[in-house]
C-alpha cells in the first residue's frame, strides 16, 4: 500500500476502531447513558438536532474567524515593529510575555463586563488566545531571514520597504502560516471560554446546558460539532497556505 493510500485509509479506519471500542465497553460493562453514551446514542443525537447545532455552530465560527483575523491583523504589524527595532522589542517584549503567561479564562470575566455577553466578547477572548503564536512565529520568521539577502538588497539600494515587501515578508510566509494554524485552532478555544463564561448560544453555550439537564448524548454531539468546527476552520487556513505558494520559498532540495 502507497504512502497515499495509507493517509487516506489509516485515519477513518483509526476512528472506526476506536468508536468500536467504545461501543464494546459501554454495551460490556452497561455503562449508564448519563455517564458515557454509546456512539450510536451519540449520533442519534446528532441527527435529531442537527438543526440546533448548525445554528449555534455559525455563532461559534463567527467568534473563532474574526477572533482570528483580528490576531492576524494586529499580531502581524506588531510582529514586524518589533523585530525591525530592538527598542520596541526591548519595551513591549516583556509585555507580550506577561500578556501569554496570564490564564485566558482569569481574563474572561473582565472581558465579559467590558463588552458584555455579545458576540464582541467571545471575539475579544478569541483574539487573545490566538495573538501570541501570531506574534512569535511571524517575528521569528522576519529574524530568520538569510542575512546575504538583506545584503544583497541593501547594495542594490532598496528601499525598507522593498527590503520588507520583496525580502523579509516571503521568507517570513512559511513561519507565519506555522503560526496562523497554531492560532486558529487556539481561537476556536479562545471562542468556547468566551461561551463557558457567559452567552446565551454557541456550542458552548449548548455544551453547558446540555450537561446541566444530563443530557449526555446532546453533550457528546456538541463536542464532536466543536471538533468539527476546529478542524473546518484550520482547513480554512491549509487553503490559504496552498493559495499563497507561489510567493513561499522553495523547499531545500533533499540529498
Amino acid at each position: 500500500m502507497s504512502d497515499t493510500w495509507k493517509r487516506l485509509v489509516l485515519p477513518p479506519l483509526g476512528i472506526i476502531l476506536l468508536l468500536l471500542l467504545w461501543q464494546w465497553y459501554c454495551v460490556q460493562f452497561n455503562v449508564a447513558e448519563a455517564v458515557l453514551p454509546k456512539p450510536t446514542q451519540v449520533a442519534g443525537a446528532f441527527i435529531a438536532r442537527w438543526d440546533l447545532l448548525l445554528e449555534e455552530g455559525w455563532v461559534t465560527l463567527k467568534a473563532t474567524l474574526y477572533g482570528f483575523l483580528l490576531a492576524l491583523g494586529i499580531g502581524i504589524p506588531i510582529a514586524v515593529a518589533i523585530s525591525n527595532s530592538k527598542t520596541l522589542n526591548w519595551m513591549f517584549s516583556p509585555l507580550l510575555i506577561a500578556l501569554q503567561s496570564v490564564p485566558k479564562v482569569a481574563l474572561a470575566p473582565i472581558v465579559l463586563v467590558w463588552l458584555g455577553t455579545g458576540i464582541e466578547s467571545k471575539l475579544a477572548i478569541a483574539w487573545l488566545v490566538a495573538f501570541f503564536p501570531v506574534v512569535i512565529d511571524t517575528a521569528a520568521g522576519l529574524q530568520s531571514t538569510p542575512p546575504e539577502l538583506l545584503e544583497l538588497a541593501r547594495s542594490l539600494r532598496a528601499s525598507r520597504w522593498q527590503i520588507f515587501w520583496k525580502v523579509q515578508l516571503p521568507a517570513a510566509l512559511p513561519f507565519v502560516m506555522t503560526g496562523a494554524k497554531v492560532a486558529v485552532t487556539l481561537a476556536v478555544i479562545g471562542a468556547v471560554i468566551g461561551e463557558f463564561i457567559g452567552s446565551s448560544e454557541g456550542l458552548g453555550h449548548l455544551l453547558l446546558s446540555a450537561t446541566s439537564q444530563i443530557n449526555t448524548p446532546l453533550a457528546f454531539a456538541s463536542l464532536f460539532a466543536l471538533a468539527a468546527l476546529g478542524m473546518l476552520a484550520y482547513l480554512l487556513v491549509v487553503i490559504v497556505e496552498w493559495l499563497l505558494r507561489p510567493l513561499l520559498p522553495p523547499a531545500p532540495a533533499s540529498h
